[in-house]
Order: C-alpha cells, then structure tokens, then sequence
C-alpha cells in the first residue's frame, strides 16, 4: 500500500516544523512509518538551491526566477525522496510544498495564476498531497515568532521573513484562499493557539480525513493471517 502524502504550510512562524515532528511521534506509536521533509529541500541539489534561495541570492532576479528555482528543486526532490519514499509505504511529512509557491511566488509576488498552474503540472507530474494543513495566525504573531525562534539560533532574517509586513499579511489571504478553493484536500487549522491545542486539532482532523493511518499497523498484523505454504 503507498503512503499518504501529507504537507503543512502557512507563514512564518507558523510552528510547521513543530507540528510535523509531533505528528511523526504520533505516527510512530501507531507503527505507521512516516519520512519528514522539507521544502525547498528534502535532496541534495535541493539543498543547494535551498541555500541559495533563502541567502537572498536571486532575489534581485524576481519572483518567476525564484519560482523556476524552486520548481527545479522540487522536482529534484520528488524523484529522490518523495516519490520513493511513498512507493515502499512511508508516509512523507513535508514542511511546504506547491503551495507555497502559489502564495509567495504567485499571490504575494504577482505572478500570473495560468503560469504558476502551468509550472505546477510540469514539475509534480501527478504528484499531490493528500492532505494539507494550512496552519494559520495572524501575520504579527508569526513574525514575532520566527525572529524569537532566530535570536535563540543566532541567525539573521532569511530571504522572506525579512519583508514587509504587507507582504505577510498578502501571504496569510494567499493561503486561506487556497483552501478556500480545495476544501477537500486542505484543511486551516488556528495556529495562534498553545502547541499542545493546535496538535490536537491536527489529530482529529487527521483521523477524520485519513483514518487509515491513524489506526496502529501493529494491531493489524496481529490479526493478520498467517500464509500457509
């Protein structure tokens, strides 16, 4: 059976990767095998374009370059570890995905809708989530978030959280519009909320959608019978 593809977005400082790992946990105890990734990145030549990318290193090339940029990760990244992974039934956990590039690159960097939808279907060639958790809060919150979350690392505001604010707030609309339009693959989950909360409401909203994977593997084999040659 192949996995179940399950991706998070939102703006920054969102507490995706949080959410992700916790998720993992819970996956864990159930003996459901889950791979988690990231976008952009997740491969090796993704990584590299990863750095580049978020260094600010083609910022002054423009949105479309950037989406190009991250197409050509992406791409690379689906046929290294997405792909494969859910072919041998892991299920992949992936920090963004496709639609992050429709909100930042296509919504909040003005590129024309039709050219985004056309990059999509050559880079993932098939290739959608089956679930999406838009985790969602206001713009403040988030950034005020993430530049705790950097001052803890020691580390400067990458390539996107050192916008402005409208850009973000653009963002957050971007994303609560993509759900609006796919209400049966996405689900918006209130991320201004304690982690404890918003992991809940993953859950339930998990066994809801895709109860299959939120039954343990381990109770399954024990009632499996036994071939007999």
């Amino acid at each position: 059976m192949a996995g179940c593809f399950i991706t998070f977005e939102g703006g920054e400082g969102a507490g995706k990767s949080t959410q992700i790992e916790r998720l993992k946990r819970r996956l864990g105890e159930l003996a459901q095998p889950a791979l988690v990734t990231r976008e952009p990145g997740g491969s090796p030549h993704a990584e590299e374009i990863r750095a580049f990318i978020l260094g600010g290193r083609a910022k002054h090339l423009g949105p479309f370059a950037e989406a190009l940029l991250f197409a050509a990760a992406r791409i690379d990244h689906l046929d290294k570890t997405i792909v494969p992974a859910l072919k041998r039934g892991t299920h992949v956990l992936c920090d963004r995905f496709a639609d992050s590039t429709r909100a930042y690159q296509g919504s909040a960097g003005n590129i024309d809708k039709e050219l985004i939808d056309q990059l999509e279907r050559v880079t993932l060639r098939g290739t959608r989530p089956d679930l999406t958790f838009i985790l969602d809060l206001p713009a403040e919150v988030g950034l005020a978030r993430a530049g705790e979350r950097r001052a803890g690392r020691g580390e400067g505001a990458d390539r996107f959280e050192g916008e402005e604010a409208s850009f973000h707030h653009s963002l957050r609309q971007a994303f609560l519009s993509i759900a609006r339009s796919e209400p049966k693959r996405c689900v918006v989950i209130n991320a201004d909320q304690e982690p404890d909360e918003v992991e809940a409401a993953i859950w339930a909203a998990l066994r809801a959608r895709l109860p299959q994977i939120t039954r343990s593997r381990l109770s399954e084999d024990a009632v499996r019978p036994l071939d007999v040659a």
